[in-house]
C-alpha cells in the first residue's frame, strides 16, 4: 500500500508540473508577469473568521486582577483604619484581646500582602516546573506527601553540589531528556546562573531555590487569609469588645471602629479566597489552561509557553492598569522572548512562533508580525548558526520559521536584505562524502555528526527549503551564487548512487534532499538577464554537476520527478554555448537522455519526463557541431525519424532532426542522407496541423529538402499524397494568417519563407505558382510587421539569445528577388 500511495503522488505531481509548465520551453519567449497567490481569498475568508485563543486568558486575567485589587484596596484601608483610628485612637482603651487580635490581624495581613507583591516575581521562574503550584496546587498538595524525604534529604546538601548542576544551567527543558544526554561533548558551562536553580542559602536548596519560593508564598498567602478570617468572624460573632460604661466618652465608639475594621479584614480575606477558588476552578477543574493550548495547537510542550504567557499577562493587569494584559497576544509575547538571553525563554519563543507559523489558521497574521519586525527576523537568522547541540530544538525551529517566513516575497527579501543571511542559511548544509572504499563505491553522501542523535538530514532539508523559497526572486539568486561554497554544497546533495536510487528500502528523506536540491539548481539555471548568465556558467564549471544528473539519469528511473528536475537543470545550462560543449561532453549524457526520449517502455504518466529529455536533446544540438556529431555516433537518426509519428515525441524529433541537419558537419552529408525518408511524414503534417507543430515539421521541411534533387522531391511529394501547388497554397495561408509575429510561434514565418525560397530555387514553375497565389503581397506585409521576436533561436524569459545569421527581412527580399526576376 504505501508503494502505491507514493506512485501515485508521484503521478500527481508530475500530472501538476505538466499542466503548469506546459508551454514552458526555451523555443518561445516566457512573459515575466507574476501571477497573483492563489490563496488571497482563502487568506482573507480564513483570517476574518480568525478568533485568538489566548483571549481567554487575558480575559481571565483582567477577571482575576479585578478581585486582587478590589481586596488589596480594601486591605490597604484596613491596615489605615487600624493604624490611624483603633490602635491610634484606642490603643490604651482597648480590651486586651482586641489589642492583639487587630495586632495579629494586621501583621498576617501584612504577610499576606508582602508575599501577594512578590509572587508573581517568582512565580515566572517556576513556569518551567510540570506540577507548579501557582496554577495547580491543589496536585502539588496531593505529591507533596511524595518529595518531603527528598526535601529533608536536600537540606543537608553541600553547595558544591548545586554548582555541577548549575553548570548545565543553561539546559534546555526537553520531553526527550535522553537525546541531551547521549551528547558526547556537554555545553561549555555558563557564566551566570539559571534563575529557577538559585540556591538562597549554601545548604537545603530544595527549600530555598527560587522554583519553590513561589509554593511558599502561595501558601503563606491561604493561611494568612484562612486566619483572618477566622479571627474576625470570632470577633464578629461574639462582639466581646470589654466592658463599655454608660459616659465612658473615651470608648463610645470603640463597638463601631472595631466592627468596621473586622468587616474590612473579612470582606479582604473573602475576596482574596473568591479569587483562588475561581483561580483554581478555571485552571484545575475547568481546564483552562489546557485548552487554550489545545486551540493554539502548541503540543504537550506548550503548557509551559501557556503558563508563563498567562503569568506575564496577569502581573500586567495587577501591576499596572488591570487593561494592560489585554494588550498582549501570544506572538508578541514570543518575539519578546527571542530577545532573552535564557535559553528556555529563547525556546518557549521559537516553539510558539514555529507552532504559529505552520498553523493555517495563524500562518498568515503571524508572517505578517514578524515579517514587518527586522529585529526578530535577525535574531532568527542568527540562530542558524548556533551549532552547540543543546541549543538544537531552537535552530531547528527558527529554520522552521524562516522557511515559511520566506515563501512570502516581501518577506524573502527582507531576510536576503541581512547582512550575513545567505552564510547563515549556508551553515545548514552541513554534510559530508564517507571517505570509506565501500561507500564509494556506493556513492551515498553522509551527514558529519559531532554528536550522537543531532539531526543534521532535518537542517539540510530546511537549508535547501529556505533557499529554494528565496530563489524565486531574481536578485536573491545572485546573492546564492555569490555566497562563498554555498553552489558547491546545493550540487553536493544532487549526488545519488545507483544504490540510493534504485533501492527499495531507502528512507523518503534522502530522496527528498535530492528533490529540493535540484529543484533549486533549476531555479538558479533558469535564472534571467545578466545574473543568469553568470550562475550557468558557474554552476557548469563545478565538475561534480553534470555527473551528478548523470547518474540520475541512468539509474533515476524509479524517480521520475527526480529525473525530470535533472533534465530540466541540462535545458537551462545549455542556453550557454560553454555549457553545452561541456554537457555533450560528459560521457554518457547525451545516450542517457536518448534513452529516456526513445524508450517505449516507459508508464505514460512518465510521458513528460520525456518530453523534457526531447527538449533537453534539441537545446544540447542547436549551434554545436560538436554534439551533433556525438548524436549521429549514437545512430539513432532511424529511430527519431519514426519518432515524427508519435504524437508525444514528434516535436522534439523534429527539433533534433532539423538541428542535426542545419549544424552537422559537411562530412556527414551522406550519414543525414536518411532523413529524408521522412519528407513525406513532414509534408502530411505542415498540411494538417496546427501551430507549434506545424512550425517545426515547416522548419524541418526546408532542412530536409536541402538532401533532396528536383526528381527525389517529386518523389516524396507522391508519397505524401500532396502536390507542389498545394504545399505552396499553404504556405501562403501560414503568412497570412500569421500577420503579425507571435509568441507562440515565433519561427513560423521564418521557416515558411525559407521553404517557400527551397520551392522557388528548385522548380522556376513554383514562382508562377506563388506569384498567382498573392506571396508577394504577404512577404512585403511581412517587412512591415517584422520584430526582434523572430530574430532568435531560443529565450530565456522575454530575453532572446541566439541570434539567427541571416535576419528575417533578408530572407523576404530573398524572396521578392526570386518573386521579381521570373
Amino acid at each position: 500500500m504505501e508503494e502505491d500511495g507514493s506512485v501515485r503522488l508521484q503521478v500527481l505531481d508530475l500530472r501538476r508540473i505538466s499542466e503548469a509548465c506546459a508551454s514552458n520551453t526555451m523555443f518561445e519567449p516566457q512573459s515575466s508577469v507574476e501571477k497573483r497567490e492563489s490563496n488571497a481569498e482563502s487568506v482573507s475568508s480564513t483570517t476574518s473568521n480568525l478568533r485568538a485563543p489566548e483571549k481567554k486568558l487575558t480575559l481571565f486575567a483582567l477577571r482575576l486582577s479585578i478581585f486582587e485589587k478590589t481586596a488589596t484596596g480594601l486591605g490597604t484601608l484596613g491596615f489605615i483604619w487600624a493604624t490611624v483610628v483603633l490602635l491610634g485612637g484606642f490603643a490604651i482603651t482597648l480590651d486586651e484581646t482586641d489589642f492583639w487580635s487587630i495586632t495579629v490581624i494586621l501583621l498576617i495581613e501584612g504577610t499576606r500582602i508582602f508575599s501577594r507583591s512578590h509572587e508573581l516575581e517568582w512565580q515566572h521562574q517556576a513556569t518551567w516546573s510540570i506540577a507548579d503550584a501557582g496554577i495547580s496546587s491543589f496536585r502539588a498538595l496531593r505529591s507533596s506527601s511524595q518529595v518531603a524525604i527528598s526535601m529533608f534529604k536536600s537540606i543537608f546538601t553541600p553547595i558544591s553540589n548545586i554548582k555541577k548542576q548549575s553548570r548545565h544551567g543553561r539546559e534546555i527543558t526537553r520531553n526527550n531528556c535522553s537525546k541531551a544526554e547521549s551528547f558526547n561533548h556537554p555545553r561549555t558551562p555558563a557564566r551566570t546562573w539559571v534563575s529557577s536553580d538559585v540556591p538562597l542559602l549554601p545548604y537545603g536548596q530544595w527549600v530555598f531555590s527560587s522554583r519553590n519560593v513561589s509554593k511558599l508564598l502561595y501558601w503563606l498567602q491561604l493561611l494568612s487569609a484562612t486566619a483572618c478570617i477566622v479571627l474576625s468572624l470570632m470577633k464578629l460573632i461574639r462582639h466581646n469588645y470589654g466592658n463599655i460604661q454608660k459616659g465612658d466618652t473615651d470608648k463610645r465608639n470603640r463597638r463601631s471602629a472595631l466592627n468596621i475594621f473586622y468587616g474590612l479584614a473579612l470582606a479582604e480575606a473573602l475576596l482574596f479566597l473568591m479569587e483562588k477558588a475561581y483561580w483554581e476552578w478555571k485552571v484545575i477543574y475547568c481546564k483552562l489552561l489546557e485548552e487554550v493550548n489545545g486551540e493554539c495547537e502548541l503540543g504537550p510542550t506548550g503548557l509551559v509557553s501557556i503558563r508563563r504567557f498567562f503569568y506575564d499577562a496577569y502581573s500586567k493587569c495587577v501591576n499596572g492598569s488591570i487593561f494592560d494584559g489585554l494588550k498582549m497576544d501570544m506572538v508578541s509575547f514570543a518575539m519578546d522572548l527571542l530577545d532573552s538571553s535564557s535559553p528556555d525563554e529563547q525556546l518557549i519563543g521559537t516553539r510558539i512562533l514555529r507552532q504559529f507559523a505552520v498553523s493555517e489558521r495563524f500562518s498568515d497574521d503571524t508572517l505578517q508580525k514578524i515579517g514587518i519586525n527586522l529585529s526578530v527576523v535577525e535574531r532568527l537568522v542568527e540562530m542558524l548558526n548556533w551549532k552547540d547541540p543543546e541549543e538544537e530544538e531552537i535552530r531547528k525551529s527558527a529554520a522552521e520559521i524562516l522557511s515559511k517566513l520566506a515563501g512570502k516575497k516581501q518577506n524573502a527579501l527582507r531576510v536576503a536584505g541581512i547582512p550575513g543571511a545567505m552564510e547563515s542559511i549556508s551553515s545548514l548544509l552541513q554534510t559530508n562524502r564517507s571517505s570509506g572504499a565501500a561507500a564509494d563505491e556506493i556513492g551515498e553522501k553522509k551527514p558529519i555528526f559531532d554528536h550522537a542523535g543531532y539531526g543534521y538530514w532535518t537542517f539540510n532539508h530546511l537549508g535547501l527549503l529556505i533557499l529554494k523559497k528565496l530563489a524565486r526572486d531574481h536578485d536573491n539568486c545572485g546573492k546564492i551564487g555569490n555566497t562563498r561554497a554555498l553552489l558547491p554544497k546545493i550540487i553536493d546533495f544532487t549526488h545519488a548512487g545507483e544504490r540510493l536510487l534504485r533501492d527499495e528500502t531507502v528512507t523518503p528523506s534522502q530522496i527528498l534532499t535530492v528533490k529540493r536540491s535540484l529543484q533549486l539548481l533549476k531555479m538558479l539555471a533558469s535564472t534571467t538577464g545578466s545574473t543568469g548568465k553568470l550562475l550557468r556558467k558557474e554552476i557548469s564549471e563545478i565538475v561534480f554537476t553534470i555527473s551528478n544528473i548523470r547518474d540520475i539519469l541512468r539509474y533515476g528511473e524509479k524517480h521520475p520527478m527526480v529525473q525530470k528536475l535533472s533534465i530540466d537543470i541540462l535545458t537551462n545550462l545549455a542556453l550557454e554555448e560553454e555549457a553545452r560543449e561541456t554537457i555533450g561532453g560528459t560521457g554518457g549524457v547525451l545516450k542517457e537522455l536518448f534513452n529516456i526520449f526513445l524508450n517505449q517502455w516507459i508508464p505514460e504518466y512518465q510521458n513528460h519526463v520525456r518530453t523534457a529529455a526531447g527538449e533537453a536533446l534539441a537545446m544540447l544540438a542547436l549551434e554545436s557541431r560538436s554534439n551533433c556529431y556525438r548524436i549521429l555516433k549514437l545512430k539513432v537518426l532511424e529511430r527519431l525519424i519514426g519518432a515524427l509519428e508519435s504524437p508525444l515525441l514528434r516535436i522534439n524529433a523534429a527539433r533534433i532532426l532539423r538541428n542535426l541537419c542545419s549544424y552537422s558537419e559537411e562530412e556527414c552529408f551522406n550519414q543525414l542522407k536518411v532523413v529524408t525518408a521522412a519528407a513525406p511524414t513532414v509534408l502530411r503534417a505542415i498540411m494538417s496541423e496546427e501551430n507549434k507543430l506545424r512550425e517545426v515539421m515547416v522548419g524541418l521541411a526546408a532542412q530536409v529538402f536541402k538532401f533532396l534533387t528536383s526528381e527525389e522531391s517529386s518523389i516524396m511529394f507522391d508519397k505524401a499524397g500532396i502536390t507542389e501547388e498545394e504545399l505552396a497554397n499553404k504556405l501562403v495561408q501560414i503568412l497570412r494568417k500569421h500577420s503579425n509575429p507571435s509568441a507562440k510561434v515565433p519561427r513560423m514565418r521564418r521557416f515558411a519563407i525559407e521553404l517557400a525560397i527551397w520551392m522557388m530555387y528548385t522548380d522556376a514553375r513554383n514562382i508562377l505558382v506563388f506569384e498567382g497565389l498573392g506571396m508577394e503581397k504577404e512577404l512585403e506585409g511581412v517587412l512591415e510587421t517584422t520584430s526582434e521576436l523572430e530574430s532568435f533561436r531560443i529565450f530565456s524569459g522575454t530575453v532572446g539569445l541566439s541570434r539567427h545569421s541571416i535576419p528575417i527581412h533578408s530572407l523576404v527580399e530573398t524572396a521578392l528577388k526570386l518573386l521579381k526576376e521570373r
